[in-house]
């Protein structure tokens, strides 16, 4: 019975292997992203963002139907556009990064649907809000596993002054120039993985991957590494959690995946070590001395 459930539809059909390879990707990319969103206060943007690239790859659509390159080029293009106009609007304006990226993501998602509405059909609308990881193919499988990679190399690189530029950003700024090419680099990262997200999620789910198993980190670990590393391995879980949700029931497999990460999340406030509910009704015995 546990063997049916849980192991038996991934040895018998390929395209849940597929599904589940990309999930894999996009945990491996997304959740150490949305930790350091979560670190650095960022989260919404992480939300705003998303809905940032759907004009993008709406004009992609419109111009090729449901073609992976030209959605993916789309996505980045506004991606970036939005990143840079938000930037330029806060720094020539008193209006705020935050309200500036509201404006501009609202804008943004008004587009998009408007620009699918007109060119396609309903089903084209779902598809492009809410994805179809089960729909994966070998090609795009192939693009989410490359920009996965590409996210973590360029992680590495640039780690010790984002983590600095995280916690006390008037000191890199002291003593070193790499702030705001580690931020910029940055910024280019989410956009990177929420239009990877995009392909299997959907614009209105892709950042979930992102944020919410960054946010059942923090209840688990108070060091950044062991917090993406549980990031990562709740990421990996949820997916393979929703897809086999969302194998036996009707449930769509993007939403089962972002709920089965929610249900996490509110376990993780519950019983979680640091800080969760439980835990401070309920502290440990301190020693006595």
């Amino acid at each position: 019975m546990i063997y049916d459930a849980l192991i038996a539809p991934f040895l018998e059909f390929e395209f849940m292997r597929r599904a589940l390879a990309a999930v894999v990707a996009l945990s491996l990319g997304a959740a150490p992203i949305g930790v350091f969103l979560m670190l650095r206060r960022m989260s919404l943007v992480g939300d705003a963002m998303a809905h940032a690239i759907l004009p993008g790859a709406a004009v992609g659509f419109l111009l090729s139907g449901l073609n992976l390159f030209a959605m993916t080029a789309g996505g980045l293009i506004a991606g970036f556009a939005v990143a840079l106009l938000a930037g330029v609007v806060t720094r020539v304006t008193d209006l705020k990064e935050d309200a500036s990226l509201a404006t501009f993501y609202l804008a943004s998602l008004a587009l998009g649907v408007t620009i699918v509405s007109v060119k396609g059909t309903n089903i084209d609308l779902l598809h492009v809000l809410f994805g179809n990881i089960l729909a994966m193919d070998d090609q795009t499988l192939l693009v989410v596993a490359f920009n996965a990679t590409l996210t973590l190399v360029v992680l590495a690189v640039i780690y010790r002054p984002l983590v600095i530029e995280s916690v006390d950003p008037l000191f890199l700024r002291t003593v070193s120039r790499a702030g705001s090419i580690a931020h910029l680099t940055f910024l280019a990262l989410v956009v990177v993985n929420l239009v990877n997200g995009f392909q299997a999620l959907g614009t209105l789910l892709a950042v979930g991957l992102m944020i919410l198993p960054a946010g059942i980190a923090r209840f688990w670990s108070r060091e950044l590494t062991g917090m993406i590393t549980i990031a990562v391995a709740s990421a990996i879980l949820s997916g393979y959690a929703g897809l086999v949700l969302s194998f036996q029931t009707r449930i769509p497999s993007g939403p089962a995946i972002i709920l089965v990460s929610a249900v996490l999340y509110v376990v993780s406030i519950l019983f979680g070590n640091v800080r969760g509910v439980v835990r401070q009704l309920f502290p440990a015995p301190h020693l006595e001395a």
